[in-house]
Order: C-alpha cells, then structure tokens, then sequence
C-alpha cells in the first residue's frame, strides 16, 4: 500500500486513510531518515484515532502512552538506545505482546525485537516536499 502526503495540511486526511488499511494488526514500525516526518504521522495518526492528549515525540521517555475510545496506543522512539538491555529493561514484551497499538520509530535499533507480524512502515521526503508512505 502507498498513500501521499502532500503536505502538513493534508497530513490527517493521509492519517485517516492509513487507519482504513491497517485492518488487524497492532504493531507498526516506522522507517525513515531524520525529518522525514515519521513522529508528525504517527501523531496525525493517534489524533484521527480520537486521542485528545498532547502527542509528543517519547525520545527521551522511549514511550509515551495514550489513551482513545477505552483502547491504549503506544508510541515509541527507540533512537537513543545504545544497548538492546534497555528495552528488555523496559519490559517491551509488555507493549508489543499487549494487543494495543504500538507505533514504533527508529525500529531498525531492535529489529531483532520486534514482532514476526509488525509492519513496516516507511516514510519517503520526495524532491517535491511531499512524502510516500508505504507498507
């Protein structure tokens, strides 16, 4: 699947067709370079998804959770992890094995980690500022 994001505008109207495709599954895991724009989508996403609290990037706190209709979303930034000890420290079993939603950016840091069944997920920056999504 490929869905564009023209711009930051129209960002919650890619979001919106991005839940439509997920069906199922539970464990996403974000690919992109620096500034691609994984933390706003993945924001968009748990906005359309009906979280009213603020939605930041969980960098320093590895994982921020919130809360939408009586179901938890987790969002995790697993880019200042310098040891795989860490995360098992975190109890990430926990989350990924939850049922909950779980958002995961920088995921190539604990590959090994995640789920058979996460999907991956890849944010593009193309020439003309939009950006490609695919999974």
């Amino acid at each position: 699947m490929e869905i564009k994001i023209q711009n930051i505008d129209t960002i919650r109207e890619s979001a919106r067709e991005f839940i439509q495709n997920i069906g199922e599954r539970k464990v996403f895991a974000f690919y992109g370079k620096m500034g691609a724009g994984k933390t706003t989508f993945v924001k968009a996403i748990c906005e359309e998804l009906g979280v009213e609290d603020v939605i930041t990037s969980p960098t320093f706190a590895i994982v921020n959770e919130y809360e939408a209709h009586d179901q938890s979303i987790f969002h995790f930034d697993f880019y200042r992890i310098k040891r795989l000890e860490e995360v098992y420290d975190m109890g990430y079993e926990d989350y990924f094995y939850s049922g909950a939603l779980c958002f995961i950016e920088w995921p190539e840091l604990i590959e090994d980690l995640l789920p058979e069944d996460a999907v991956k997920v890849t944010i593009t920056e193309n020439t003309d500022g939009t950006r490609t999504v695919t999974f």
